[in-house]
């Protein structure tokens, strides 16, 4: 994992330089300190997937040619097999999968994002990053913590929102939970 981490952050790094963005550029684009983007392309901190969107938008690259290194090639559809889309392991408290990391110019980034229950009482670290966010809640049932309101949604039931908001969600119930997450 960690190794993961380090080759992606050195792909941003290398890429932000091929782009002449300085280090401050990129913090200010992303709203974070320079110190935090700083650690993002040292492969110290990992980098939250939707942060990743942002710097692919920035870099006007595919996410995917951050994650895999490789240019999506895809221009008229692609397929994703059921658990076959790149695992993007961005969070400790969420694992993601991409599920059109091969199509390129996408408008949005769409992953299927499993979380795992925690201990009773534990609450999950909210984040942020610019855009908006759509999830789909496909089994389970999440608690959303979004902007001092907690909504619950169940197998069936979406949100969207402005995820300039801090957020996170919860798994309930003590049973895994899974979402569709549109980035936008």
């Amino acid at each position: 994992m960690q190794e993961k981490i380090k080759e992606i952050a050195d792909r941003v790094r290398e890429l932000r330089e091929l782009s002449d963005f300085t280090v401050k550029d990129m913090a200010e684009h992303l709203q974070v300190s320079d110190e935090t983007y700083g650690k993002y392309e040292d492969g110290t901190e990992d980098i939250p997937a939707s942060m990743l969107f942002e710097i692919a938008h920035k870099l006007r690259v595919d996410m995917a040619t951050l994650l895999t290194g490789e240019e999506p090639r895809m221009n008229i559809f692609t397929v994703t097999r059921d658990g076959k889309g790149v695992n993007v392991e961005r969070r400790k408290q969420y694992k993601y999968q991409n599920l059109a990391e091969k199509f390129i110019h996408k408008k949005a980034e769409f992953f299927v994002v499993t979380v795992e229950p925690k201990p009773y009482g534990t609450k999950p670290e909210t984040n942020s990053h610019p855009g908006q966010e759509f999830n789909y809640v496909l089994e389970g049932s999440l608690k959303v913590y979004i902007h001092n309101n907690e909504i619950v949604l169940k197998k069936g039931d979406s949100i969207y929102f402005d995820s300039t908001y801090e957020h996170a969600m919860e798994a309930l119930e003590g049973e895994t939970a899974k979402f569709l997450a549109v980035i936008i």
